[in-house]
């Protein structure tokens, strides 16, 4: 234990842009970078998953070494001396995303995530639009409608770059693996896993939460608004007693998607509850105020009311045909707290041990 504490303090120096820095053994060329504030642009990296370096924006050189490196994947050596911005370096990141944008069409202003895109912010970085993309004489490959591995996410294979965050999440984050690179080339698109034509998917939306390109949206989902409409609500998911935290995206007062939060239980991840069963906030039948059926008909009332109401009737019950003649069914989105509170009223309050739980059922 020891030597494992010895070796990951132990200090390397390297030089960046000039500067020279202490980094830790182990460390990349970028998470140096960005632990020092330098910046490295990238777009299949995120630090939820292992480096992939498929999309070549993070490259750099290194003094000695006769090619770029991918900084994302390429560990600091003692002495190193690192060029992240040269002329040669900018040049062959403006080419390499020209080459993504091939395949991407630069309709940004149709799309939903058009201001909070990284391919976009990239794209204007290096000042690149559509007339740059006549350089290459290349047509888009024409892809056929794909089926995705579940009928909650649309996959849109001409936004696609690629960059491989959905199939490495699906196998990292949720441990599932039920989608695959298929095709070769410029026709290589995602696919499902399939097993006797099955999909083992249980669409749990990580893979469309990771994209950086909106290539995966919600099949069922309403029309999601534009950045600067959409208000922001943090809360907790309402599903279950694990309290993963999300944020509601709110447009003109109704919920139009969820974005998780990384929450300390869930660290950005969700359920296919939490991330896609939303519609019931806005649902009209949804009761938002105390029923009492009187004379055959509902009839609103206070919480009061319905409190003392409900107190009165389960008393009646427990007089007439005992404490065993109620039973009470917790909810699975009540708290283990709030569960055990339940269990107790009827248990010690009301004497019996008819007590169930949803969530088994």
């Amino acid at each position: 234990m020891a030597l494992s504490v010895q070796r990951n303090l132990k200090r390397i120096p390297v030089t960046i842009d000039g500067k020279e820095y202490l980094a830790r053994d182990g460390q990349t060329i970028l998470d140096v970078a960005r632990e020092n504030g330098l910046r490295i642009p990238t777009l299949c990296y995120t630090p939820k998953l292992k480096p992939l370096g498929s999309c070549r924006l993070c490259v750099v050189d290194i003094e000695g070494t006769p090619t770029p490196v991918t900084a994302c994947t390429t560990q600091v050596a003692e002495g190193q001396v690192i060029h992240t911005h040269t002329q040669r370096l900018e040049r062959l990141r403006r080419e390499t995303l020209k080459l993504i944008l091939l395949k991407h069409p630069l309709n940004c202003a149709a799309c939903e995530i058009n201001g909070r895109c990284e391919l976009q912010d990239l794209a204007h970085r290096y000042d690149i639009t559509h007339a740059d993309l006549h350089t290459y004489d290349v047509r888009p490959f024409a892809f056929e409608q794909q089926e995705y591995a579940t009928p909650l996410i649309e996959y849109h294979p001409l936004r696609c770059i690629n960059c491989g965050r959905c199939v490495q999440a699906c196998t990292e984050i949720t441990g599932v693996g039920a989608i695959q690179f298929a095709g070769r080339g410029s026709e290589t698109y995602i696919a499902p896993v399939l097993h006797n034509g099955q999909t083992n998917c249980v669409s749990c939306g990580e893979c469309m939460a990771i994209c950086p390109a909106n290539a995966l949206t919600e099949a069922l989902g309403r029309p999601k608004g534009k950045p600067w409409e959409t208000t922001s609500v943090k809360t907790t998911c309402a599903y279950c007693g694990v309290g993963c935290e999300l944020t509601l995206n709110v447009v003109d007062g109704e919920v139009t998607g969820v974005t998780p939060s990384d929450g300390p239980v869930n660290h950005g991840s969700l359920c296919v509850k939490g991330r896609f069963g939303y519609d019931f906030i806005n649902h009209k039948d949804r009761l938002k105020e105390p029923l009492i059926r009187r004379d055959g008909y509902w009839e609103q009332v206070n919480w009061d009311e319905a409190l003392d109401y409900t107190a009165d009737r389960l008393a009646e019950i427990v007089a007439r045909d005992g404490a065993d003649a109620v039973a009470g069914l917790a909810s699975a989105r009540c708290t283990n707290e709030e569960n055990y509170l339940f269990q107790k009223l009827f248990r010690g309050v009301i004497g019996t041990n008819n007590v169930d739980h949803c969530a088994r059922l």
